[in-house]
């Protein structure tokens, strides 16, 4: 089965975009290395952000700031931006039609996934980017307190 990893990826990107303001670890290259990844992979995602409107980027400044506060960016703007109006689960339209289950498989699951998709769409608007980082920065302090004023903002 394959999958993509640039949903969790965006949302990395952001938060070590929003953690890092105002510093100069902002390049492509910097955001790579945290995300362990390749600086065009992550150009690629950023790219698809600034589509989406939800980050701002300069042309050779390697400055990129949240184009809304961290509060007004919920999972589901960051998944639309990434994966457009692609549903989380797939169904496989290669079934034998002439097969009880390979002719009406594709029916019954879509109605469930229908709705499935519906609730985590429900729960992905309720998750902001400020929560995250909230977490982020309380989970750091608990592994390392030096960092403490760096991240006193966010807590």
């Amino acid at each position: 089965m394959k999958y993509s990893l640039q949903f969790s990826d965006a949302i990395h990107i952001l938060t070590y975009i929003e953690i890092y303001k105002n510093t100069d670890l902002l390049s492509s290259e910097m955001i790579a290395k945290s995300v362990e990844t390749n600086p065009a992979n992550i150009r690629k995602i950023m790219s698809q952000l600034k589509k989406a409107g939800l980050i701002i980027t300069q042309v050779g400044k390697p400055n990129p700031t949240l184009a809304k506060s961290p509060e007004a960016i919920t999972l589901l703007d960051v998944y639309k931006s990434i994966e457009g109006n692609t549903n989380l689960i797939q169904i496989d339209p290669k079934t034998d039609p002439n097969c009880i289950v390979g002719a009406n498989i594709q029916a019954v699951l879509n109605e469930k996934y229908d709705a499935l998709q519906k609730k985590v769409e429900e729960e992905m608007k309720e998750i902001t980017l400020d929560t995250l980082i909230h977490q982020i920065a309380k989970l750091e302090l608990q592994k390392r307190p030096e960092n403490k004023a760096f991240l006193e903002s966010f807590i």
